[in-house]
């Protein structure tokens, strides 16, 4: 149970929000944290911390792509199919999981370490084709650091190829 396990965080949490219902994404959160994806138990009891129906809650964590509803692997790729991703090849990428780790959208590897989702918009659209693996971005993916990036996280879990969130370039300074 949630509020057994984290009360003192769900307090915090919920004296942020003066309507308790805001408060649902950041609970969705911390279920998932504590899990590895949002329970049908999880979201029952946040339901009724919420006064909120499970449905509704449902309907929320189905609608965010970063709420996962089920287990995922160590490292949870995500791929953008949004247009200008899918102009720029996204579904290469996708070719590439397939072909390299054997498993399609949905799917698991059989030692557990890789999940592949499609998902809409990552803010990517200037340096696509990319992916998200769990927290970190990875931009302007060729096949040779696609294969950097699998052989790092199988190694030990770090990838020095890593870029986080996107930075606009600065402007030139005038001289």
């Amino acid at each position: 149970m949630l509020k057994e396990k984290y009360g003192a965080e769900i307090a915090e949490i919920l004296s942020h929000y003066p309507v308790k219902r805001s408060a649902l994404i950041p609970l969705l959160y911390l279920a998932q944290q504590d899990e590895g994806y949002v329970s049908e138990a999880a979201m029952k009891e946040i339901a009724q911390m919420l006064r909120l129906t499970p449905p509704q809650v449902y309907e929320t964590a189905t609608f965010y792509t970063m709420l996962n509803l089920k287990r995922v692997g160590k490292f949870h790729l995500q791929i953008c199919k949004s247009l200008m991703c899918a102009l720029v090849g996204s579904d290469t990428v996708i070719g590439w999981v397939k072909t390299k780790l054997g498993i399609g959208p949905g799917e698991t590897t059989a030692d557990g370490l890789f999940t592949l989702s499609t998902v809409e918009c990552l803010a990517a659209c200037g340096t696509a084709p990319m992916m998200q693996i769990n927290e970190d971005y990875y931009e302007r993916l060729t096949e040779e650091t696609f294969d950097r990036i699998l052989a790092d996280l199988k190694k030990d879990g770090t990838c020095s190829l890593k870029t986080g969130p996107f930075m606009w370039p600065e402007a030139p300074r005038a001289q």
